[in-house]
């Protein structure tokens, strides 16, 4: 097995040994607390204003349940509309992995992350190419028709790396260990991993169907304690 493919099998499955004891009563509608979702040990500080709910996600663009859980994500959080204050946060497990998060913020600056980050997962893992290496990506953004220039000034910028350094705290801040992961409100961390090791001989569309259904339930919550008002029972 090649060295990315062994890299790939433990970061994307690593949330799994968070979970190794699972509450039998545990579901997508009634999450509980250390099997479909965990509390972090020190809540961190949040960027959403008034009573939006802060959700980020940690992703890697080389990791395929991220780019196989992003179609159904992003389509979560347009249905969440101005409820939720949603931002992407690129991971570095090791060095190697900083080109690809100054690749995205990069984008990001250039108002164009959004646009361009489903053809980057789909390049890499339906097309097979490498969009890993300031070379490759250098590649990847000359024929997506993007301004090489303006691209190349963003991705050496000290804003970008700045925020490369900012991601790699948030990261360790929220003991990030695989991905794709969900941290809500500061406090609450949910992934179709840890979902799934009470499904774990269900397919992985089900297990990231049920963390969908894990993070509406975090999202209502914390919506209402800033509402001040009862959370919504389910029906």
């Amino acid at each position: 097995m090649r060295f990315y493919q062994q890299l790939l099998a433990a970061v994307s499955f690593g949330v799994l040994a968070m979970s190794a004891s699972v509450n039998v009563a545990a579901s997508p509608a009634n999450p509980q607390v250390g099997s479909d979702y965990r509390v972090l040990e020190q809540a961190q500080p949040t960027e959403a204003a008034g009573n939006k709910v802060e959700v980020i996600e940690f992703f890697w663009f080389d990791c395929p349940h991220c780019a196989a859980w992003d179609p159904s994500l992003t389509a979560w959080v347009k249905k969440q509309g101005d409820k939720i204050n949603f931002k992407k946060v690129p991971v570095a497990f090791r060095d190697t992995f900083v080109p690809q998060q100054k690749l995205y913020y990069a984008l990001e600056a250039m108002g164009r992350a959004e646009e361009l980050a489903p053809k980057i997962f789909h390049a890499i893992h339906v097309e097979n190419q490498r969009v890993n290496t300031d070379k490759t990506i250098l590649a990847y953004i000359e024929k997506a028709g993007v301004d090489k220039q303006k691209f190349l000034d963003l991705y050496n910028s000290f804003g970008v790396q700045t925020k490369a350094r900012r991601a790699a705290q948030l990261q360790e801040a929220y003991k990030v260990d695989g991905v794709p992961m969900i941290a809500i409100d500061g406090r609450f961390v949910t992934s179709p991993s840890v979902v799934g090791v009470a499904l774990a001989n269900q397919p992985e569309s089900m297990q990231q169907a049920a963390a969908l259904q894990v993070m509406d339930h975090l999202v209502n919550k914390v919506a209402a304690e800033k509402s001040g008002a009862p959370a919504a029972k389910k029906k």
